[in-house]
């Protein structure tokens, strides 16, 4: 059953950075806003009034803005979903995540997401549709149970499937057999995909997602005195403020960043042409080495250690490998009989994966360290736009049969 093609099944998924909802089979998402909400704890503003209380997504659901533990949240919050609403700045506005590491701790986030996604952006009754979540190659059971639940007992969706990231970009290309590495924002996952399963004795991570390099990209340039957004208002929350500046310097780092074509030299690039950015306030500033410094941080994590301000992560970064060495330990850890298939089917996949010539980067850098024998071909979007969202909504669900219950579902969950 729904297996025909009369009904399109709903895909979902919900990132550390963005979650991007729409159809199955359709090129790119009709839905990709952030996966964080602002939130107002009422209790802390009693007796204020809310000046846009009637704008963007709003609902009030029993939490405390200040903790990710839905378990333990306490009084009454409103929560804003979506650009909009997060672009308009609100006295006592926190802005939270539901995830930490990749992993949901705060479910009532990830429900009001799920619900601006659906009954906000795509207009559409769960009720009537079949639906596909992506999720981590890490996710765990009591985490995927948990997912069943919320959509089989809130939303009452007739059938639910989870799929994996890897899985999902491994199909949308025409694969059932690649090397996938998805450069999400949390963090980078290397994954080996055969025969449409997950080798999870071959998965290598990094805690270097795009919004580490954001976040190496904010502290470098407020090293040169550069900010990328000043909110001075009173009662604006730090958080907002960090999130505010984190979205300039997202756009910064999207616009005018690219991967260097050889390792970065602090000496080889000190001269380069610098290249003009415009910030919202209509101030002009100049961007030299860092544009091709920071992408570089991903092949080499200990250049975090000549970035000032980032001394609490400089510890760790030379325990941390490089883009190149993740994909060669992965594939080492793979049967050898399949290791020449996973040399010539790279994919890229996530946001980070849009960066300008990092592709070619990767594929250079493979050929230098991979076995002669192996044919090295790294594969990437046609554009950035396909390249950032690639993954859930492409997978056709024409063949699939779905689980209808909460119960047959979770027979498929370690699929």
């Amino acid at each position: 059953m729904y297996g025909g093609d009369e009904v399109s099944a709903i895909v979902i998924d919900l990132g550390s950075h963005t979650c991007k909802a729409g159809y199955a089979g359709e090129d790119a998402p009709k839905a990709v806003f952030p996966s964080v909400v602002g939130a107002i704890d009422q209790m802390d503003i009693h007796g204020h009034g809310d000046a846009a209380e009637n704008m963007g997504a709003a609902v009030e659901i029993q939490n405390n803005a200040k903790s990710l533990d839905s378990e333990k949240t306490k009084g009454k919050c409103k929560l804003y979903v979506g650009s909009q609403s997060l672009g308009y700045r609100r006295d006592h506005m926190e802005v939270l995540s539901p995830l930490k590491n990749g992993v949901v701790v705060d479910w009532n986030i990830v429900d009001n997401i799920w619900d601006h996604a659906l009954r906000e952006c795509l207009l559409v009754d769960p009720k009537e549709r079949p639906m596909l979540l992506a999720e981590p190659c890490s996710n765990t059971q009591e985490q995927r149970e948990r997912t069943a639940e919320l959509m089989f007992e809130k939303y009452q969706v007739p059938a639910l499937f989870l799929a994996r990231n890897a899985v999902l970009t491994s199909f949308a290309s025409g694969r059932a057999t690649s090397l996938v590495i998805d450069c999400g924002g949390g963090s980078t996952t290397v994954a080996p995909v055969l025969d449409g399963y997950v080798l999870h004795k071959g998965v290598t991570t990094s805690p270097i997602g795009g919004d580490f390099l954001t976040e190496c990209l904010m502290k470098s340039l407020e090293g040169k005195g550069i900010r990328a957004i000043n909110l001075d208002f009173p009662q604006t929350t730090e958080s907002y403020k960090v999130y505010s500046q984190r979205v300039i310097a997202s756009d910064i780092k999207e616009c005018v960043c690219r991967a260097p074509d050889s390792p970065y030299d602090e000496s080889a690039y000190a001269n380069i042409p610098t290249t003009s950015y415009e910030l919202p306030d209509g101030q002009i500033i100049e961007i030299g080495s860092d544009k091709f410094k920071i992408p570089d941080i991903l092949f080499n994590p200990s250049l975090v250690q000549t970035i000032p301000g980032m001394e609490s992560f400089a510890g760790i970064a030379p325990s941390i490998r490089g883009l190149p060495k993740m994909v060669i330990d992965s594939i080492n850890k793979c049967d050898v009989d399949i290791r020449r298939e996973l040399f010539s089917s790279i994919l890229l996949a996530g946001g980070t994966a849009s960066m300008q010539q990092l592709k070619e980067r990767i594929e250079k850098d493979l050929l230098e360290e991979s076995p002669q024998a192996a044919r090295v071909k790294v594969i990437g979007s046609g554009n950035a736009t396909e390249r950032s969202k690639c993954g859930s909504p492409r997978l056709s669900m024409k063949s699939k049969v779905l689980p209808t219950s909460k119960e047959s579902a979770l027979e498929f969950l370690w699929m």
